[in-house]
Parts: structure tokens; sequence; C-alpha cells
């Protein structure tokens, strides 16, 4: 196509063994052209753009320098490998990244064996590269071969403690081992902590000045002769510019920081240690999320998540929006309560704008807290928070509070704390896939004695369930809403507190009665209207609680309807077995009442828009009148049954 840059020299590589045959001074003209072939495909499939761009030089430099696959080059998180997969067999496809049938927009084992490790989560990188070079020593023989294994994570992900555990490990073992750590000072959000200053300090005093002498630093990596003067060069260095570095501490080499985007810094300092290297080796490596797109550079989360663009201006192609965000309801809705509340607090790990919180960090700056890739922290934090007589509102996505799930039941649930927990992205996210997609939520919080759960139909709702979750002071309490638009309702000036454990008869029907938690209820909506025109009427109820189940509502609807079924943007083990509890326990199916219940299958859901993979799980309009017909024996002419 003709939008499309031109590539000589990226065009004579299908794979990284093809860069072995060029100069350095072509690697560097082959990293100019990558980034641009990098920014032409995102312009077209949207995606994660300015961590991509930060890495080209040092994608071009790994893979020139090491032997993938048979090294195993691990990308922590996967914002950034857009150029690993188009140097690895996948530019042909690189245009479907995140699409239907598509390219993961993360690192992916089934995709490629370039892909040794799957990621999408933060700071699994150190783990995962360690677990490859025991393996390797232990005799372990992949497909591809078992060589070095290198991490390359970022400053930001370096917040989280799973990075630590494994370093200490990792020093521990002393195993052959590369960790690059990409400092770019930034991850979504500007990061935050006692480590990010750390790191700054390390490269304050003019780094690139001396980096001759701090690449001499690694002494063991040196030949005999030159040790003794290198050791010298390296206590004044350290002394001056680095001082005792937490990693060397910890059992690792370090090298750096070196330039991230100058490649004749890069390929000898990586030639160097892969050469030489025994033991851990740590290298410092400064970057710039956004290099070299103007409008990345510029934008002030340096083009993390982009929609499609043009490439010239970087405008995004965005549709206009028809209703309000969830996400901005929920920010919007917490200001208001917190304006008439002081005690009321926010906490976030490293999504300030994905979460909305960045509105009330501006508003109130002293009651909100990014404490960086942390959930498990975020947790026990928002927990303390409570317990010293705050109200804390802990707002994570569905898929990261799974990684302070501990935390939840250990210091939160099991103390009975009222902490807040908002719960974006519910449900099934889109182009970030299964990675990202908010499935479990219900089920590994309702199962906790003492919690209220809580899904919002409408954004009209989620007003309602913030004011809920802002008055409730009897224990944990959880209220989760999807990514996206809202339905376009009539919104409230204030959200009102619910009755907790109470649902709402949303329209009176016969037969069979469909029982919606979540935002379904549109489509159970849409369906009945179908139906309508098949001369079925259902009853409609939105139960609102997950935990405490509405007993009264539920039992009624069992009792006057011959079938009933339920539906929830979850995982089995959620809503619909807790509904199935209550109705066995009453012994309702004893008289024969026919139950469904309607959920995300058994799978995880490859990436594609929202509406296509609700198709894949059988959850949207048409799929819920197919079950409701054949809940009822009504047979569909020309249509298999359901």
């Amino acid at each position: 196509m003709t939008d499309r840059p031109k590539t000589p020299l990226l065009d004579r590589v299908q794979r990284p063994a093809d860069l072995k045959q060029f100069s350095d001074a072509e690697l560097v003209r082959l990293a100019h052209e990558l980034r641009s072939e990098t920014v032409s495909t995102v312009s077209v499939t949207g995606g994660h753009l300015g961590a991509g761009l930060g890495v080209v030089e040092l994608t071009v430099a790994l893979h020139a320098v090491f032997d993938t696959p048979r090294d195993k080059l691990i990308w922590d998180v996967g914002h950034q490998c857009y150029p690993h997969k188009i140097l690895t067999e996948r530019r042909d496809r690189i245009r479907t990244l995140r699409q239907k049938d598509g390219l993961s927009g993360f690192t992916k084992r089934s995709e490629s064996p370039y892909d040794p490790f799957g990621a999408a989560h933060s700071s699994t990188s150190i783990s995962a590269a360690l677990g490859f070079a025991v393996a390797r020593d232990l005799g372990g023989n992949p497909p591809e071969g078992a060589g070095d294994a290198i991490a390359v994570i970022g400053d930001g992900s370096m917040s989280a403690g799973m990075a630590y555990e494994a370093m200490n490990n990792a020093g521990h073992l002393g195993k052959r081992l590369f960790v690059i750590l990409n400092d770019n000072e930034m991850s979504i959000a500007p990061p935050v902590g006692a480590m990010s200053s750390y790191l700054s300090r390390l490269y304050a005093e003019e780094p690139f000045q001396e980096f001759r002498a701090a690449a001499k630093g690694a002494v063991s990596l040196l030949p005999e002769p030159f040790r003794e003067g290198a050791k010298r060069a390296k206590d004044i260095l350290k002394g001056m510019a680095v001082g005792g570095t937490l990693f060397e501490q910890l059992g690792f080499s370090y090298l750096g920081p070196i330039d991230g985007h100058d490649l004749n810094q890069l390929l000898p300092v990586l030639r160097t240690v892969k050469q030489r290297a025994t033991g851990p080796i740590l290298i410092h490596v400064l970057t710039k999320k956004g290099k070299g797109y103007a409008p990345a550079e510029k934008a002030r989360d340096k083009g993390h998540g982009v929609g499609k663009f043009d490439v010239v201006t970087g405008e995004q192609k965005k549709a206009p929006s028809n209703a309000p965000s969830y996400t901005s309801v929920f920010a919007q809705s917490l200001l208001q309560e917190a304006a008439e509340d002081d005690k009321i607090c926010a906490v976030t790990a490293a999504m300030p704008d994905g979460t909305g919180l960045n509105l009330f960090a501006e508003r109130y700056p002293s009651r909100c807290f990014d404490v960086g890739i942390a959930e498990q922290h975020g947790v026990t934090f928002s927990a303390a928070l409570s317990a010293g007589g705050m109200k804390p509102f802990c707002a994570m996505y569905s898929t990261f509070l799974q990684r302070g799930y501990d935390q939840v039941v250990h210091d939160v649930a099991i103390q009975r704390l009222p902490v807040r927990f908002a719960i974006d992205r519910a449900g099934l996210v889109g182009a970030d896939g299964a990675t990202h997609a908010g499935a479990f939520d219900i089920a590994y919080l309702a199962n906790l004695p003492g919690f209220v759960v809580m899904a919002a139909a409408d954004e009209a709702e989620l007003k309602h369930m913030v004011a809920t979750a802002a008055a409730h002071d009897d224990g944990p309490i959880a209220f989760r809403f999807p990514r996206g638009e809202g339905k376009g309702v009539d919104m409230p000036e204030r959200g009102e507190p619910l009755e907790i454990g109470k649902g709402r008869i949303i329209s009176e029907g016969k037969r069979v009665a469909i029982l919606s938690f979540g935002t379904r209820l549109a489509e159970v909506e849409k369906a009945a209207e179908a139906l309508g025109a098949k001369g079925i009427t259902p009853t409609i109820a939105d139960a609102r609680f997950a935990k405490p189940l509405d007993r009264e509502m539920i039992l009624s609807l069992a009792a006057t309807h011959e079938a009933l079924i339920t539906i929830e943007e979850g995982a089995v083990g959620g809503f619909g077995s807790h509904v199935a509890q209550l109705l066995a326990d009453e012994g309702v199916f004893d008289t024969g009442l026919k139950y469904r219940s309607m959920v995300l299958p058994d799978i995880f859901i490859d990436q594609a828009s929202p509406s296509d993979m609700y198709a894949v799980a059988g959850m949207n309009a048409e799929h819920i009148e197919a079950k409701v017909l054949d809940v009822l024996g009504v047979a569909r002419i020309g249509v298999q049954r359901a």
C-alpha cells in the first residue's frame, strides 16, 4: 500500500537470525525503519504505541546479539512487544493486532515460539527468566532449545514486590541471567514511590559521560589484567554517581545506566555480557516512551494506549460518544460523595487515568493515593485506612484486583473492614483479550463471608451504587461496571443509597422470568422485545446484588413462573451459582422449576470487539431469546436448539 513507509532493510528481515547479516550502521538504519513500521501499524489497528517506540533500538540490539527463540526473550507486561513481533516472523500479520482472529496485543506462547512466556500483567518477567535459566541448567529441553534467559522489565513494573522476590531468589541461586531494566520514568501513569526516586538519583550526575567507567564497573566481565584497575574505577564511580546499588546487594552485577536509544552503546555492552557473564546481571537502560514520534512524545501518557490515528498529525479517530463512560460516571459520582464527606479517600494501583481517579487527585490530592503497580499493598493499605477511620474506595480493574486476592480475603474480609471496591473493566473488554477480561470477580468476592457484591445495570444504577458504598459501614462492599459507554439513560442529580440485598422488577410477564445481574440487562430487554413478537412475555428483574441475594424476590419469581433464567457477565461459580444454591436449599427444584444460568463459557476468549466476544460467549440478545424458547420447549424452525 502506498501509505506504508519505505523499509528496504526491514524488508530483508523475516526472522531475528537475519539481523546477523547487517553491520552496526545498518542496524541503526533498520531501527529507524522498524519505528516507522510500528507507527504505521498502530495508526491502523490502535493499541499500545508509546511503549513499543521506546524500545525499538533495544529490540533490534537484543535480537541481533542473542539467538532467539533458543535464547528466551521475555517482555514484562508486553505493551512494548509490537516491534518484537514485526521482527519475529509476524510482520505479514502485524496489522491484525488486537483484532478478531488476529495477533494478540501482548506476548502469547500459543502464537509464536519467539514468545516463550505470555504476559499482560506486570512484574512477572524476572521470575519467568529465572525459571527458564534453572530449567536450562537442570537439563530441560524445550522444542526451540535451552539458551540464555533475558527479562526486559520497566521501571514502573519494578514497584511490584514480585520483581524483588524474583531478584532476591536469582541473586541467591547465582544462575546466568540477564535483566534489562528499561527505565523510561513512566509506566502508564508517571511512576511513584521511592524506587522511582532511587533510579532517578542513579543517573542524576551526567551518567552518559561516565558510561565507559560504568561499563568497566562489572569487573567479572573483563580480562584478568584489567580487573584491578577496573575495580578501583568502579569504587570511585559507585561513590560518585551510582552509589552502592540495591541491585548489587541482591546479588546482581549492575551495569549502567546506558542510553537505550544508542545502538553504539547497546550492542557492545550486550555482546560483552553475553560472552562473559557467569551469574545474574542487571543492565540499566534509559529510554523515552514514545521516542521518535512527536505526537506520542508530546502526549501526557506518551501515547500509551491509542485508537486509530492519522500518522502525520497523530490525531486519533474516535467515534463521538453517545453517553458518558461508566468510568467517568464513577469518577464524577465519587467526587460528589467526597465533597460532602471528608473521610472518603481513593486508592489506585498505577491506573489513575484508567480508573477516573485523576479527577479525584486534582480535586482532593491529599485524599488520593496511587500506590504504583502494587495491588497487594493497595488492598492492605485500604484496609488499614478503613481501620484508621477513613472511607477508602479501592479502584482497580477486575483483572488486576486478582493480584491482591489474598489481601482481600485476609486483610479486608476476615476483619470485616468497610473497604469499598470499585471494580472497573468487569466482563469482556475487547481488544486486550483474555488477559484483561473481568470474568472472575463475582465468583471470587461473592464467596467471602460478609461481603456485599453489586453490579450496575446502567450508568444511573452505578451512581446509586457509589452512594450505597459510601454509606455502607458494615463490612466490605464491591460494585462492578464494564468498560465503555453507558446506555444513555436519564441520570439522577444525586446517587441514592440502595437497600442492601434488594433487587427490582423491571417488567412483569409470565411463564419465564429472566433475572439479570449487571449490564446484560439491556440485551435481556432486546430479547424480550423479540420474544414479544412470538407471544412470549418474560418477567424481567435486575438483581443488583449477588450478595446478599434478594431472597424474597427470587423465591417469588420461582413460585410464579415455570422457568427462571439468570444471566451475568462472569464465570461459573458466581451469581447464578448462588441463586441455584438458594433454590436448592429452599426445596424449589423439588416442585419442578426449570432453571438455567447463563454465564461466560469455560474458556479464555481471545480478543475481538466486546459484541463479538459476547457472541462467542453466547450472551447477546439472540442467545437469550434462544435460551427462553429452549427452556419453554418452543421449537424454532430452521434454527438449532440452544
